[in-house]
């Protein structure tokens, strides 16, 4: 009898005790994935959340390697009173502005033709995306060679079919404009990459039943192509107009902000701080072109995600 009792109560037992196991297992299931945040939570704050604020307060300082002096929003005050800061915050506006704009419309020309059946069309992607591999730098210093406005070889080339031979870096009317020129041509590659990438995304069907139809290849680009590229579009402004309000080591390795300050930028302002020795007012210059940059670019961001959001 005893026995039997106590064969029947251990199913019992045994439930219950899962029954108590099963939360605690259940919390430590839940708790588990969020492990794996861990490691990047901590790369997160040791490069960039220490960093930004380490930034903000030494802008509110005058600082060296081996001491700093509180003095409040004075850098700020001095950086505004800069004589560059004015025609730099314009140069960054119309340099960002124009280049993201130029890397939008050719980027999506180029994936357009890219996504055709086009002869050698794997080669051509190739030709597209080669300029992004190779070095800024290097190429800042190929292209300050090449538009030598007496020994490059473009100049030489225009002078030989007796077309003018402008000082592509030399004249203050051309130089900001000749690097970001040159700024298109090594960027556009990723901008057209993205729009391939969106572009083959599309439903071939939506193509096929416009063909049907007999719509024209304009009437299928404006009503298939680019609404629904729209995302691809949205990234690749977002990426060029960062960089370009951003863009420092072309236009440093092309014309040094020059000839003058024609073609400062607020980076090339803030470096030529740092080699003054201005350490703390050239890092309220880097928290103004962060603020800058995100008041621009926070607007942007959510009105192209709220147009994606509408399709």
């Amino acid at each position: 009898m005893t026995a039997t009792l106590t064969t029947a109560l251990e199913p019992a037992k045994t439930r219950a005790g899962s029954g108590g196991a099963g939360p605690a297992r259940k919390r430590m299931r839940s708790f588990y994935p969020a492990w794996f945040f861990i490691p990047a939570i901590a790369l997160y704050v040791v490069f960039f959340a220490v960093p930004t604020f380490a930034g903000f307060y030494f802008s509110l300082t005058r600082w060296t390697l081996f001491d700093q002096t509180f003095i409040g929003f004075d850098n700020f005050v001095r950086f505004f009173q800069d004589p560059q800061l004015v025609s730099g915050f314009v140069h960054t506006f119309q340099y960002g502005f124009v280049t993201s704009a130029a890397k939008v419309v050719i980027g999506l020309a180029l994936a357009l033709l890219l996504t055709s059946p086009v002869l050698g069309r794997g080669y051509l992607r190739a030709v597209v995306f080669f300029p992004v591999l190779v070095s800024t730098i290097g190429i800042g210093i190929t292209f300050k060679a090449l538009m030598d406005p007496f020994h490059g070889i473009i100049n030489g080339v225009l002078g030989s079919v007796g077309l003018p031979t402008p000082g592509w870096l030399t004249d203050p009317a051309l130089a900001l404009w000749s690097v970001a020129a040159v700024d298109v041509w090594k960027g556009v590659g990723i901008a057209t990459l993205i729009f391939i990438a969106g572009i083959v995304a599309i439903p071939q069907e939506y193509f096929e039943a416009a063909r049907v139809d007999g719509a024209s290849a304009w009437s299928i680009f404006r009503n298939i192509t680019l609404p629904l590229s729209r995302p691809a579009m949205g990234t690749v402004i977002i990426l060029s107009l960062i960089g370009g309000l951003r863009s420092f080591d072309l236009i440093w390795a092309m014309t040094g902000g020059g000839p003058g300050f024609t073609s400062d930028v607020i980076a090339s302002v803030i470096y030529k701080q740092y080699q003054a020795g201005f350490y703390g007012l050239s890092t309220a210059g880097n928290v103004v072109l962060f603020v800058v940059v995100t008041a621009i670019m926070v607007p942007i961001s959510w009105l192209l995600n709220r147009k994606e959001a509408e399709l």
